[in-house]
């Protein structure tokens, strides 16, 4: 099985959605194989952490828990210089097959000051987490890495059987998903395929502007057709909406040939709009956007509504009313 799932995940990595280069897959796991557990942003609570190291034991792997993953300087999990030291350590050891974040938070862009793509693409290796760890995701793409947006401590702590720790496991093993959700009244109906990109919008537009490290930076655009997926926490609708544009004025949306828009939490309704998909599709509107769309699709700081995403593997959106697919295996 591991055989063939790598030679799947080599053949997806040359072929095009479009003639287009993908991102290298990293090694999949099988058990027996050693991750670690560790903090590039903010400090998790320790319940949490336990309870997640216990659940990725319970598949049959070697965890470690970085003796860093508790430490706390300011809102972060050490000195930026300590993260990024002991992240380089694991992302250089070759017994580590996966690198999961506890938690969010702040701090993860602050590695990438202290880090090089060439690092990143000498040492290609499974990244897990959501978040503020959107700017690792980012940074791996740039790099030339696949990486998996998904859940961290917190959720990995509600066990094996939970679903979309299955379907963590799953990835992480090289089992492709195609998830299947229901439709929402603004989806705006079509099929198309590119490569998976997105993320926390907010953290995507910090590091805006880095050729290094912005995977969504024209330059890096070049020649791609993306799928692009986003979602965010504590956003007003004025911030949202002035990050969507910036998006727009930068030429993101040239490349983007389907959206899928996650839950945006914690906000105050206003402006004359009753959630955040009214004025996400008012801007999508009014940018004549006329491609695929998904709105309320499982992926968000809900913990309970957050699939995982393989970030820069090519994936197929059908959309309408009705319902919405995402393959990870392109026709």
């Amino acid at each position: 099985m591991k055989t063939i799932t790598l030679l799947i995940a080599m053949i997806l990595t040359t072929a095009t959605a479009g003639a287009q280069t993908l991102p290298q897959a990293p090694e999949f796991l099988k058990k027996g194989d050693k991750v670690v557990i560790m903090s590039p942003a903010s400090t998790p609570v320790k319940a949490k952490v336990d309870g997640a190291a216990q659940t990725l034991r319970d598949w049959g792997f070697k965890v470690e828990v970085s003796k860093m993953t508790l430490n706390r300087h300011h809102m972060y999990a050490g000195h930026p210089d300590a993260r990024t030291e002991e992240f380089l350590k694991y992302l250089r050891d070759p017994e580590v097959k996966a690198i999961i974040s506890s938690r969010g938070g702040y701090g993860s862009s602050q590695l990438l000051a202290r880090i090089t793509p060439d690092t990143l693409a000498k040492y290609p290796k499974w990244i897990v987490g959501y978040s503020d760890i959107s700017a690792l995701h980012s940074a791996q793409l740039c790099a030339g890495n696949m990486s998996l947006h998904a859940c961290m401590a917190a959720a990995l702590c509600n066990g094996t059987d939970d679903q979309i720790n299955l379907y963590l496991k799953n990835a992480l093993m090289g089992h492709l998903p195609t998830y299947s959700v229901p439709g929402h009244k603004y989806n705006q109906s079509g099929t198309a395929s590119g490569i998976l990109m997105g993320g926390n919008l907010a953290v995507l537009s910090k590091i805006a502007g880095s050729k290094d490290f912005d995977c969504l930076d024209r330059d890096n655009l070049e020649g791609k057709d993306i799928i692009l997926f986003l979602e965010d926490v504590g956003e007003s609708f004025e911030r949202v909406n002035a990050m969507l544009d910036q998006l727009y004025i930068k030429g993101v949306m040239k490349h983007v040939k389907g959206v899928i828009i996650g839950r945006f939490t914690d906000y105050k309704p206003r402006w004359d709009y009753k959630d955040m998909n009214d004025m996400i599709h008012d801007t999508f509107t009014d940018m004549g956007l006329d491609v695929p769309v998904c709105y309320d699709f499982p992926v968000s700081h809900d913990e309970s509504w957050n699939y995982p995403m393989i970030e820069g593997h090519p994936v197929t959106l059908a959309v309408d009313k009705d319902g919405v697919t995402l393959s990870f295996v392109c026709d």
